[in-house]
């Protein structure tokens, strides 16, 4: 009996290899939305000698070569096509919308628009990703319920598991996460209160402590919440006593929050932006080296943020100031912090959970080891992991010398798994971290658990809005926007402008909004493809474009009245709050400007950016010396 039972499964799977061999896999590939005029393109693979196709009321039988065949059809009317493609028993059966070139853009402008309005970027993202479900469906009132339905279980879902299997998405978020609860060890076991007390006693001058604030401000580069809150909270006494307005000082802070890490390698904003970046790279439909080598060929074209770092130190360098700012330094000067943008202390609400798991007692000691140790082992580790996975040579590469070992250098980062490699990388440091502070009887093992989730937490909302965004961007190559941007306005732009107004159009939405994230997150999907089709991806005009996004959402993130970090660097610094936009937006303008006029159109031109950056800093600087004056001089 048992043996009849196995010759019968045997014959059955035989049978069922035969039919499979059989049959002819069927094999489409056709986009869902086409726009009005254009053609579409669907490409067929079966191993049927021909194939039937019907699309939008037409039928056609064509002969499959080799297997294979591309039809191009043009969309004559603004309607919804059944598609049906039938090849031996196969069929294929699917609905093409061909729709007016303007609503691919509808999604993006109505994210864009309820930002504006609502400043809530969640709930606008959201219902961008629903109004593009919605298009690519035919926009039919029954097509409502099934666009809710496909906005989570196609866009959001698929953002997270991509259906090819990409964990990319999955490792961002990790690693995001890892690097919020690193934060949060680090600060428990009072790693970031020692980096101040190291930096902060030397500061002996006004012009002293304002670079004594620059300096922290670079240390405490791996997160701009930290930076904000630790910087401003520790020198407030220092700039008390060298009689450094309120204004002056969250200036300083502000200015060295997000600038900074917007552009350090290693930060809680680096996943986000890489992650936006190699997306939106994918869509290109180019050969890349993804978001992270993109990453590091933009750092020379962020001019914003880099001439914001420059120019905290031209101002403590010089000594100088303009405009409302003189006004409240000479107002320190005479009456100290009363008379400075001074807040007074108000009695404050209970502190949040995660607030209080991350402040390290007073009785312990805060040494700038306990930071300084896992900082550099995830910089180190995510170094060698690039080499490791890149296939080099950490010895031999690294150290070589030559043109030759640098064009090496660069080729194994290009070839490296950037994800896998700082999944390690943080993996490390978060267990050294917590090593350090049980170790040394700074916390114990569950107050560390405790910290790391504190930190992990601050990090939810990221990862909710870049899960929308991602939702977003598919929602945009599903509908073609990129390619629609590209063709109304490739026949008229000039391309060195490019640059310029994708600067514009993020500073202006930044500002509006406050949150530079959101912006990074609705114009990446977009601007990245358009230059690349426009340029490609090897010009530098590309680069700036994609540098101009992040360089435009940190000057609207910067001098924002409604922006976090704006907020934050007021209540670190105990300045009041409209004080500090008043005073720091015309130098925001001033630093804008000049990375626009100076360094975007120039470069953009065929400019070099190393000529450009050194002689945009030297007119800060002559600006300053020219028009700015020191607290103490008598004003004319």
């Amino acid at each position: 009996m048992g043996q009849f039972i196995q010759r019968c499964l045997l014959t059955a799977i035989l049978i069922a290899l035969c039919t499979t061999t059989l049959r002819a896999e069927l094999s489409v590939d056709a986009p869902r939305v086409i726009v009005v005029g254009d053609t579409v393109d669907i490409h067929v693979r079966s191993d049927a000698a021909y194939a039937t196709i019907e699309l939008g009321g037409k039928r056609e039988q064509i002969a499959l070569e080799n297997g294979e065949v591309h039809l191009f059809r043009a969309a004559d009317e603004w309607r919804t096509m059944e598609l049906r493609v039938t090849a031996g028993e196969e069929t294929y059966e699917a609905s093409v919308a061909a729709i007016p070139g303007w609503l691919t853009l509808l999604p993006a402008l109505l994210a864009i628009g309820l930002a504006l309005w609502l400043r809530e970027v969640i709930l606008s993202l959201l219902l961008g990703v629903l109004s593009g479900a919605w298009i690519a469906g035919g926009m039919t009132l029954g097509g409502l319920w099934s666009a809710l339905l496909e906005t989570i279980d196609r866009y959001i879902l698929h953002a997270l598991v991509p259906p090819d299997g990409d964990s990319s998405h999955i490792s961002i978020i990790v690693f995001s996460l890892m690097i919020g609860g690193l934060v949060g060890l680090i600060s428990r076991n009072g790693g970031t209160r020692g980096i101040v007390k190291w930096i902060a006693p030397r500061a002996r001058t006004s012009q002293h402590g304002q670079t004594a604030t620059g300096l922290l401000g670079l240390a405490v580069f791996f997160d701009d919440y930290a930076n904000t809150l630790v910087v401003g909270g520790a020198m407030r006494p220092v700039a008390d006593k060298l009689k450094i307005s309120r204004a002056k000082l969250a200036y300083l802070v502000d200015s060295t929050a997000a600038p900074v890490s917007s552009l350090a390698l290693i930060t809680t904003w680096i996943g986000f932006q890489v992650g936006l970046l190699d997306e939106a790279l994918k869509h290109t439909g180019l050969a890349n080296d993804g978001g992270y080598a993109l990453f590091l060929d933009m750092l020379p074209y962020n001019f914003y943020p880099l001439l914001a770092i420059a120019f905290v130190f031209v101002i403590a360098l010089t000594g100088r100031d303009f405009g409302p700012m003189l006004k409240s330094e000479r107002a320190a000067q005479r009456l100290g912090a009363e008379g400075s943008g001074h807040t007074p202390a108000t009695a404050a609400g209970p502190e949040p959970e995660e607030e209080a798991d991350m402040r390290p007692p007073e009785d312990i000691k805060h040494s700038a080891l306990n930071a300084v140790i896992p900082i550099a082992l995830l910089i180190a580790a995510t170094i060698v992991g690039l080499f490791v996975t890149g296939g080099g040579d950490v010895a031999r590469d690294f150290f070589g010398a030559g043109d030759e070992a640098a064009r090496s250098i660069r080729d194994i980062i290009g070839a490296a798994d950037s994800y896998k490699a700082i999944l390690w990388a943080s993996l490390l440091s978060v267990i050294t971290a917590g090593l350090l502070g049980v170790v040394r009887r700074l916390m114990t093992l569950e107050e560390g658990v405790k910290a790391w989730f504190a930190g992990a937490r601050s990090m939810l909302f990221a990862m909710v809005v870049l899960v929308m965004a991602w939702s977003l961007a598919a929602v945009n190559a599903d509908l073609g926007t990129a390619g629609v941007i590209t063709a109304g306005i490739g026949d008229w732009l000039p391309v060195f402008l490019l640059p310029a107004l994708v600067f514009v159009l993020a500073a202006a939405t930044a500002f509006a909004t406050g949150s530079s994230w959101s912006v990074m997150s609705i114009l990446i999907p977009i601007v990245v493809p358009l230059a690349a089709a426009m340029v490609g991806l090897d010009n530098p005009v590309f680069f700036m474009s994609a540098a101009a996004v992040l360089a435009g959402a940190v000057w609207g993130d910067h001098c924002s009245p409604v922006s976090d970090t704006t907020i934050l660097s007021s209540m670190a610094a105990g300045c009041d709050h409209i004080e500090h936009v008043r005073t720091q937006l015309p130098y925001a303008l001033l630093v804008g400007g000049t990375a626009l006029f100076v360094c975007l159109v120039p470069v953009a031109l065929g400019a070099p950016w190393w000529l450009m950056l050194p002689a945009a800093v030297g007119l800060l600087f002559f600006v300053m010396r020219r028009f700015g004056k020191q607290a103490g001089e008598a004003s004319s």
